[in-house]
């Protein structure tokens, strides 16, 4: 089952990157290299950069306005 941020990923990415990046400045195009089916391990990245919980991230992406 996909998370809701995921369907938005898949069309607005670029945006979402833009605000991941403003939100927690340290995070590379690198870490945020979306791929589908690989949204987890993206997930563990922006966790290991950030030091955010799963939940916290998921929340602010599904919170995302495009």
């Amino acid at each position: 089952m996909s998370k809701p941020w995921q369907d938005k990923a898949k069309g607005n990415w670029n945006i979402a990157k833009g605000k991941l990046k403003q939100k927690w400045g340290n995070l590379t195009d690198d870490d945020l290299d979306y791929a589908e089916g690989k949204e987890d391990e993206m997930l563990g990245r922006i966790q290991k950069r950030t030091g955010e919980s799963k939940e916290r991230v998921n929340e602010f992406l599904n919170d995302l306005k495009y």
